[in-house]
């Protein structure tokens, strides 16, 4: 297996590296992958292989190194993971070598064999047009031929994956073709060099090389002719035919025998010919199929970028370790926590690191719908089940099928809905609004509430039953101010974050920016954080989030009063300011640019708070009467 880090976002965006030994990256210019970025150390984490095994190791980054969004410090990587270093985003993939070890074919260096070129015209070889059917000599042949075309047709057009792909067809190619050896070769682009190639000798078996001319090979890919040589003098009998598409030699399919017997005929090579262009559909499907995968994987990456959650304190650093511990298994876990603290960020953590992370992730908000419209959206719904069910539609349950289903505020649900819900968890199974076939599901549940669940059992307002099934396991996640060391970090994160959505040049927080976010008591949580920094980035004017920046609640909290607090702490607090504000704009005589500075604020703020304090009516008022 080879493998390759893509990068998914920052400033490596689009670029690919392959993983041959070691792989060192950092912001150094000595390192395998360069990531110029302030949150990248210097040398911040290696990938190395050793036997098989991809093993990413933290070079104690000043950061961190996140896989699939939790902190890491020594990870064997799989296919499909997701790293985050800094800013940048890299998805780890996992590549078949390009030739299996266990092929069989050898390639001969001598001349080419006596050939025969075949004017098959390229539409017939595809499409078997009705001209070159008509060419088949009996009844029988024909027959079976055409099965056999009907038959490569439908299974080549359910298959999606290339390394299986040419097994089967040289398989079928075997039950049609009376050849004792046979190989498919597929070929790089614009190159007669290999990427893949299979190989069958049925009478002296697998262990046993199946030899073909490179000369051939070249000669096939050059010329896109097909060529035979029917073994009529006792000579070796063979067919090759090529595999175009877009008029360019993708692959090459080589039979032979040595039986006189088993001579080859023109027919033969028209019926190779015909699945040879069955074979190209196939292959193409399957890129493309792989091709779509890849970006899709790709696109999920991209969206799970800002669902990592933050922070190295003591009590994340249980959540991170909980994560990893439950995400292996199916079991059904319930996240509890204030709003705002990140609770459907760990679900999707627990997806992400699970056996099911290329499967649906689907979140659903019991709290934001109305009982009906929460029951069909959840369970789908049947043709004409209610007025407006103008057709059948899927619900999250279905959507969700194979991956996960997130219920966010499973506390709102009502009580019928809630009887549904134990049903499904127990039975597996539900049935749409408005229908009768129940429908078998394999989803994983995660649950989610801010609320105190057994309580409310104790009060009759949510089953007890649903309770027992949903808190299999459970974790609860800390409030922002119970983990005060970790607000610097969230705060640089949405700083640079929404700095980057901006396109604003933000450097950092200031420290006095950072006292007030620290004193502050945060009761809505992480939520609350970013909407600050959002606004800071938005409507401040230096390279620098200063206390003027964040909300005017934060800037009271950053204050020190020397220990005393008023009975009324924010009216003081805003007598306090008009009053400096108005002993500034008296000692500048009126000039407010003046009076920022004597403040050792920016005049942009300045005039805001003047106009939030409503000072302008006052100080025209002034003004007018020392006129």
């Amino acid at each position: 297996m080879r493998a390759k880090l893509v990068a998914i976002n920052g400033p490596l965006r689009k670029s690919e590296f392959p993983i041959l030994e070691q792989v060192i990256l950092g912001r150094d210019t000595g390192n395998t992958v360069r990531i110029e970025d302030p949150w990248v150390s210097a040398r911040h984490c290696t990938i190395t292989e050793n036997h098989g095994r991809y093993i990413l190791v933290d070079l104690e980054s000043h950061a961190g190194t996140f896989v699939n969004g939790i902190p890491v410090k020594e990870r064997d990587l799989k296919s499909g993971d997701e790293i985050a270093i800094g800013n940048s985003l890299f998805l780890f993939q996992e590549e078949r070598a390009a030739i299996s070890p266990a092929s069989s074919v050898q390639m001969d260096d001598g001349d080419v064999p006596n050939a025969e070129a075949a004017e098959l015209q390229p539409e017939g070889l595809i499409q078997m047009a009705p001209g070159a059917l008509a060419a088949l000599p009996a009844v029988e042949r024909y027959k079976r031929n055409l099965q056999a075309l009907a038959r490569i047709s439908c299974e080549i057009g359910s298959l999606r994956d290339e390394e299986s792909l040419p097994w089967q067809l040289l398989g079928m190619i075997f039950d049609v073709i009376p050849a004792e050896r046979g190989a498919i070769l597929l070929l790089e682009e614009n190159s007669p060099d290999m990427r893949a190639q299979v190989a069958w000798d049925r009478t002296s078996g697998p262990d046993h090389p199946v030899r073909v001319s490179q000369a051939l090979v070249n000669r096939i890919a050059q010329e896109k002719t097909p060529l035979w040589d029917h073994g009529s003098k006792g000579a070796q009998a063979f067919l090759c035919v090529p595999m175009l598409s877009k008029n360019q030699t993708i692959g090459i399919i080589y039979m032979e025998s040595s039986r006189a017997v088993a001579s080859f005929a023109k027919e033969d090579l028209e019926l190779l010919s015909a699945i040879a262009g069955l074979g190209v559909i196939g292959i193409e499907n399957a890129r493309k199929f792989e091709q779509l995968e890849n970006e899709n994987r790709w696109l999920r990456a991209e969206v799970s970028l800002t669902h990592d959650m933050v922070g190295r304190s003591i009590r994340m650093r249980e959540v991170y370790q909980f994560v990893e511990r439950v995400a292996a298994s199916d079991s059904t876990v319930l996240i509890f926590g204030e709003s705002g603290t990140g609770k459907e960020l760990a679900a999707r953590a627990i997806h992400k690191n699970s056996s099911r992370k290329d499967q649906p992730f689907v979140g659903l908000n019991c709290a934001a719908l109305t009982e009906t419209l929460l029951e069909s959206e959840l369970f789908g719904h049947e043709k004409g089940a209610f007025t407006s069910a103008v057709g059948q539609k899927k619900g999250y349950l279905e959507v969700a099928e194979g991956g996960t289903i997130f219920l966010d505020e499973i506390g709102e649900l009502s009580q019928i809905l809630q009887a549904k819900l134990l049903r499904v968890l127990q039975e597996r199974e539900f049935v749409r609004v408005g229908g009768t076939r129940p429908i078998k599901i394999d989803v994983r549940f995660l649950a989610a509430t801010n609320r105190d669940l057994q309580k409310a059992v104790r009060e009759e307002r949510f089953r007890a039953d649903l309770f027992h099934r949903l808190n299999v396991i459970s974790l609860t996640l800390p409030a922002l101010r119970e983990r005060p060391e970790d607000i610097p970090e969230l705060a640089e994160y949405f700083a640079a974050r929404y700095a980057k959505k901006c396109n604003r040049r933000v450097c950092g927080i200031s420290e006095e920016a950072l006292a007030c976010l620290r004193r502050y008591d945060w009761p809505g949580n992480i939520r609350e954080l970013e909407n600050a920094m959002e606004r800071a980035v938005v409507i401040g004017s230096s390279d620098k989030i200063m206390p003027e920046d964040l909300p005017e609640i934060l800037q009271d909290s950053g204050e020190d009063l020397g220990g005393r607090v008023p009975a009324k702490y924010h009216d003081a607090i805003l007598n306090l300011k008009k009053q400096m504000i108005l002993g500034a704009l008296e000692q500048t005589a009126g000039n407010i640019t003046d009076a920022a500075k004597v403040l050792g604020v920016h005049a942009n703020y300045l005039h805001r708070l003047m106009r939030n304090l409503e000072l302008r009516p006052k100080i025209k008022k002034q003004s007018g009467a020392s006129n």
